[in-house]
């Protein structure tokens, strides 16, 4: 299974993008990190729409859409592993998450969704999100092959 995260804004030279970097390494799924920019001065809705134009344009064809949004759904790790483990099993060659910027995804990419996923009721910072959703994929791995790193 080859996982896509695509997200608005650029990581490069962040903490954030360190620990990105880190559970690349460890996983072995392939994952690739696609950063999309609006490059006009927009905001609001225009903001968010342009941005999820440049995110679902970023996905791969017939992947599993996964929109990361505070109201989302929220999983367990182990729930999160087990549905993970339920798409490779079928067969679901692509996986995408998207990432949205700073006021958050637009509400037809939401739509658009296979599953909206939220990584907790708190609001995080976008780049950190990044981060957080490769320490569970890596979570989910392990998880799923049986490793202790997620008991440690």
């Amino acid at each position: 299974m080859k996982v896509t995260i695509c997200a608005v804004g650029r990581a490069k030279g962040s903490p954030a993008a360190e620990i990105c970097q880190i559970y690349l390494k460890r996983l072995p799924w392939k994952v690739e990190i696609r950063e999309v920019e609006v490059r006009k001065n927009l905001a609001g809705e225009e903001l968010t729409l342009a941005e999820a134009e440049l995110l679902r344009a970023a996905v791969p064809d017939r992947a599993i859409l996964v929109a990361m949004d505070g109201k989302g759904k929220t999983f367990s790790s182990e729930a999160f592993a087990q549905r993970l483990g339920r798409w490779r099993d079928d067969g679901i060659a692509d996986l995408a998450f998207v990432i949205g910027g700073a006021d958050g995804l637009h509400p037809e990419l939401r739509r658009q969704a296979d599953l909206v996923l939220s990584l907790g009721a708190m609001t995080w910072p976008h780049l950190l999100a990044r981060a957080m959703l490769m320490e569970q994929l890596y979570r989910a791995q392990t998880i799923l092959s049986g490793h202790p790193y997620h008991r440690a």
